[in-house]
């Protein structure tokens, strides 16, 4: 059923008002919005969302959400300018009070009426009874956050791949993972020493005291990485620096999503995503996130570790805060990490829902990005 107006329900879970106006089969020429006074940033960002699309807006403020006549007159008002259809709702926002309300007022003027399930990405219509229809999966990465609140959204350009050299050197990272998982600290270390002008830290081993070491640092030189220079490393740009601390991870996960990308269904992939944020009253807040996809317009989010953490729980803490800030209530999370966490983490990993990657598991990335994409949960 193709539909010139769709009325929504502006509320916190912003993508299932999203994705219908993303789908050429159901795509409206205008949205309609109701939107209550809490509401008022995410009607913003709807409309930032929308307008570059051509899609008109014309927005209705609600003064009370959980007034139900006053929302079922303010709704009743808006079909009076539709006398001969054409408009339709999308039942799926707002309290429920609003939905509620705005269900009964479309039911009186005979006047369809829809719902997207909000985990299966599926549009179900509640009047008339038509078969449900799979939505386009069109949503991309600065979409999604910018729909939960993100001012500003940076993803670098130009990271469309991951060079060979770096991927032969995360493969050979991981095939002696055993081997390297020590002295790879030691690097990271040494990487976070060269926050200076020169770029550069001393070595403080020699090659007979920490063979396996000097044995790390010549293949990340191998890799154009850096130079070592006698005792002394030097890095030839902040990028190669990052690298060396920790960085290859995050390329070598980013790398494995890219390679899933038609085979998963991945909408959109980027790496290294700053997010900014102003907090109504509060000072801007930054965020960062290493690895963010959309598949099945859901938000996955990825944090990779390579260095030991005193307290993993913040780590997983911080994840589950960040799917709920960025992702709603449909947002997924996975940590993918060098080292192995503990029992107790791993058992509020679970609790929090974050999926978990670590160590061994590493050598089949790709297997376990898969299953995480593709089960339902």
């Amino acid at each position: 059923m193709k539909l010139n107006t769709h009325l929504i329900l502006v509320s916190a879970q912003p993508i299932p008002s999203i994705t219908p106006m993303l789908d050429d089969a159901v795509k409206p020429k205008k949205v309609v919005m109701l939107v209550s006074p809490d509401m008022q940033e995410r009607a913003r960002a709807l409309e930032n969302i929308f307008k570059p699309r051509g899609i008109g807006i014309e927005s209705y403020a609600i003064a009370d959400p959980w007034n139900a006549e006053l929302i079922s007159d303010k709704v009743l008002d808006i079909l009076c300018h539709y006398p001969d259809g054409g408009i339709a709702l999308n039942a799926t926002g707002g309290t429920k009070l609003m939905s509620i309300a705005a269900c009964e007022a479309f039911r009186s003027a005979n006047a369809p009426i829809y719902y997207v399930h909000p985990r299966y990405d599926r549009l179900l219509w509640l009047s008339p009874k038509l078969p449900p229809h799979e939505l386009a999966d069109r949503l991309k990465l600065k979409d999604y956050l910018m729909a939960y609140g993100a001012d500003l959204v940076d993803i670098p350009a130009g990271m469309q791949s991951v060079p060979p050299a770096i991927q032969e050197l995360t493969g050979e990272l991981l095939a002696g993972i055993d081997r390297y998982a020590d002295e790879l600290g030691t690097l990271n270390y040494l990487a976070y020493q060269s926050d200076n002008a020169q770029l550069s830290a001393k070595i403080g081993h020699s090659r007979q005291s920490r063979p396996v070491l000097w044995e790390l640092l010549e293949l990340f030189e191998a890799a154009g990485i850096c130079c070592l220079e006698h005792r002394l490393i030097r890095f030839s740009d902040p990028q190669m620096r990052f690298i060396a601390n920790g960085g290859w991870l995050e390329m070598h996960t980013y790398a494995a999503c890219l390679q899933l990308k038609q085979k998963c269904g991945i909408q959109d992939v980027a790496c290294n995503i700053v997010i900014q944020r102003h907090p109504a009253g509060k000072t801007a807040v930054k965020n960062e996130i290493d690895v963010g996809l959309i598949h099945a317009n859901r938000l996955h989010l990825i944090e990779c570790k390579t260095r030991h953490f005193e307290k993993d729980a913040d780590m997983l803490y911080k994840l589950d805060s960040l799917r709920d800030l960025m992702g709603g209530l449909q947002g997924r999370t996975m940590l993918v990490s060098f080292n192995n966490l503990g029992k107790a983490s791993r058992a509020r990993a679970r609790e929090l829902n974050v999926s978990l990657c670590c160590k061994t598991e590493l050598k089949h990335l790709q297997q376990h990005l898969t299953n995480w994409l593709t089960t339902r949960g």
